[in-house]
């Protein structure tokens, strides 16, 4: 059988770290099994859903390079959500409901006050048909909740019912079912709940896998019971551990500022997004990777751990800057010429290892070949330099060689030798080793930046 995963946003926003992982999860798990992998967009919610996140869920996938196979949106199968809803109803497994909130709450507070388990008492079972024309008097318009099998023949009789899987991550689970309340499935506004369309659409696309963060457990027991009641064929489910920030505090609150669009305007890597999404929270360390074949060599379940996984915005800055050391030429060829950065293989290995993001490249192609203001100090000390600058063409050797003769004709050494002679060529303090950048600097430019030509 084909695995197929599935990776199900709201478009009422944008993609998050939490987000991100668990599309990687399910992506890599698909792509290891040679299976597929499925964009279902939850637009249910008409009034928060936007073709504009729509959008910008598929780019923030085709930036992180998770392409998908097939791709569905709720909005087009309300149809096919109506008819499930009329096979539960008949079934007897979907029943309506006119409880307020205010009624709701005063009963689970009265349950809870007597020591019991805080759940829907199934009330809506008991209404007879003249309560319910006058609940309609009033204007009240019922939510739909399914009907949980946690009792023998009398649904006012819970008893403990519990209902377990084989997790892919967790292992074994039990749900007890006799403590939960009866779902709501449809609001009395007539919307739909995440759960059925949810599964009807896991049924229909026959996804074999699902795979979601761990905060999905509890509803896992219940989903499943409506899988059965529409007849439809049980995937396997995993639960990954969630995020936490790298200070161990969750991250609910953040994740705004925490999305894949804020990371691509901000100039990182999309393979570090990746290496580092699909490493925390694991038993592989957390590195950076050129590839998504060698992430996808690296998944395993058994790997995940039960931990939170701590996200790091210091630590991914860190993995996009070692990420662009480790890159090659070759890699980086294509975006080097879309910069008119065409100085070659010589350049990219000059200064690819003093880069933390890449467009930085243009900073140093400019220190090699644009106008730069020299910094100098002493003036003398330049001038020796620039009648020391070797004559013909540059290799990694001068620098050394022409520094050997500075130091021996104005007894400088160390940091008195070569810091002069960096702020004079780069106008900078720190930067890329300069037997590197010396030969494409050129002796002309370093003649100039030196002084040489006033001297």
């Amino acid at each position: 059988m084909t695995k197929i995963t599935r990776f199900a946003p709201s478009p009422t926003g944008k993609l998050h770290v939490g987000n991100i992982r668990t599309a990687l999860i399910n992506w890599l798990y698909a792509r290891r099994e040679g299976g597929q992998f499925m964009l279902r967009l939850d637009d249910t919610d008409a009034a928060r859903s936007t073709d504009e996140f729509a959008d910008g869920i598929r780019d923030d996938l085709k930036w992180l390079g998770l392409n998908w196979d097939l791709e569905a949106k709720q909005s087009d199968r309300f149809d096919r959500y109506n008819e499930a809803v009329a096979k539960l109803k008949e079934a007897g497994r979907l029943y309506a409901c006119y409880d307020t909130p205010d009624e709701l709450d005063r009963r689970r507070k009265r349950r809870m006050a007597r020591g019991l388990p805080p759940v829907y008492e199934r009330i809506g079972l008991k209404l007879t048909s003249d309560e319910i024309a006058e609940f309609e008097k009033e204007g009240r318009t019922p939510h739909w909740r399914f009907l949980l099998k946690n009792f023998d023949e009398d649904p006012f009789e819970f008893k403990e019912s519990k209902v377990g899987w084989e997790d892919l991550v967790r292992g074994h689970q039990e749900i007890d079912l006799g403590s939960l309340s009866d779902p709501v499935l449809i609001r009395a506004d007539g919307t739909f709940l995440y759960t059925l369309p949810s599964v009807v659409d896991d049924i229909d696309f026959k996804i074999t896998d699902i795979i979601r963060g761990e905060d999905h457990v509890a509803n896992t027991a219940a989903q499943i019971q409506v899988f059965e009641a529409l007849g439809g064929d049980l995937p396997n489910f995993g639960h990954h551990n969630l995020l936490v920030g790298g200070d161990g505090q969750a991250l609910s609150k953040r994740l705004g500022g925490l999305s894949v669009q804020s990371f691509r305007e901000e100039g990182i890597e999309p393979m570090a997004v990746v290496s580092q999404s699909a490493t925390i929270g694991t038993s592989d360390p957390v590195k950076p990777y050129q590839k998504h074949q060698e992430v996808e060599a690296l998944f395993a379940f058994s790997k995940l751990s039960r931990a939170p996984a701590r996200f790091d915005e210091t630590e991914l800055r860190t993995l996009n800057g070692k990420l662009l050391h480790e890159m090659s030429y070759a890699d980086a060829k294509e975006r080097l010429d879309a910069l008119a950065i065409e100085k070659g293989e010589a350049f990219w290995q000059a200064v690819h290892g003093n880069i933390d993001l890449f467009d930085d490249v243009q900073i140093w192609s400019n220190v090699i070949s644009g106008e730069i203001k020299p910094i100098i100090d002493d003036q003398g000390f330049a001038n020796k330099a620039a009648e020391l600058l070797p004559e013909g063409s540059y290799d990694e050797d001068t620098w050394g060689a022409w520094t050997k003769d500075v130091k021996e004709a104005t007894g400088a050494k160390g940091k008195n030798l070569f810091r002069p002679l960096r702020l004079a060529l780069t106008g900078r303090e720190h930067g890329p080793e300069l037997k590197y950048l010396l030969p494409l600097i050129g002796r002309d430019k370093a003649l100039k930046r030196l002084g040489g030509d006033k001297a």
